[in-house]
């Protein structure tokens, strides 16, 4: 675990404002090689527009925003991607009819000859798509399968997969599983932790305490926008996590609103 390096991403007191609406203010995020910092929140809590911020589709309005120590203002999706930042969302850019391949190399695809006959190379896009994915520890029957008939997980894995095969240094996931069940969610977090072990800074966008805690290293919490608490691992235990983010004395008082009345 990285202690002394500068971190891949750091976020410094950030704020965005939508005319007088603020969708966040004040917020701090580090994210280091092979660590996995889990930003927490209910919706409306402004992960999403954290997201946006650290991918290049929003500037930020105040606060530092550095990638290697280096202060940044990232002026689009693709500059973000140059600098080694790639996010998957939860609705996945993909072609569900297109095999896996494909979509593997959606964008970036290779070609072989010159002129006229110039064409993709789809031996090289097959086998490296393979390779890829056995290297992430994920065996697919057939990459030559459309990715419309993988599971939500499996699609996720290979998304992952194609980040890390592409140059990533940083890896932002978007709600990875939120519409999976308990088995799927594992198959994903495993993933998770395998893109960590490979030496990428991923950052876990998550509303679910303990698919946070089981991969995390550091932990943010969000309410309305503003940062309510931040951990790392050894600070904080699962408890008092969930506690925190299901909303402690908030959910304390609602039990007394919600408890039969008793007997006059």
């Amino acid at each position: 675990m990285t202690t002394e390096a500068t971190a891949l991403v750091e976020l410094d007191d950030v704020s965005k404002y939508y005319g007088n609406i603020r969708a966040l203010e004040g917020v701090s995020l580090e994210v280091r090689a092979g660590e996995i910092s889990c930003v927490l929140g209910d919706n409306g809590a402004g992960k999403s527009t954290l997201i946006k911020i650290v991918a290049g589709l929003h500037r930020h309005d105040a606060g530092t925003f550095r990638i290697e120590g280096e202060e940044v203002t990232l002026a689009n999706p693709r500059d973000a991607l140059d600098r080694g930042i790639a996010t998957v969302y939860q609705d996945l850019a993909v072609v569900p009819l297109m095999p896996v391949w494909r979509n593997f190399f959606l964008g970036s695809e290779p070609t072989k000859g010159s002129g006229p006959f110039k064409r993709l190379d789809v031996d090289l896009m097959r086998s490296t798509t393979r390779e890829a994915l056995l290297r992430m520890g994920i065996d697919l029957r057939d990459v030559d399968q459309p990715i419309g008939t993988l599971s939500g997980g499996e699609r996720q894995c290979v998304a992952i997969a194609r980040a890390v095969h592409f140059g990533a240094k940083v890896l932002v996931l978007d709600e990875p599983t939120a519409a999976l069940g308990v088995k799927q969610s594992g198959v994903v977090l495993k993933y998770v932790a395998a893109a960590r072990d490979q030496g990428l800074g991923v950052v876990l966008i998550t509303h679910n305490p303990h698919h946070a805690y089981l991969v995390g290293d550091r932990f943010v919490l969000l309410k309305r926008g503003v940062m309510a608490a931040s951990h790392t691992k050894d600070s904080v235990t699962l408890d008092e996590l969930t506690r925190q983010m299901a909303g402690g004395s908030e959910l304390e008082d609602l039990r007394h609103e919600l408890e039969r009345p008793t007997g006059p």
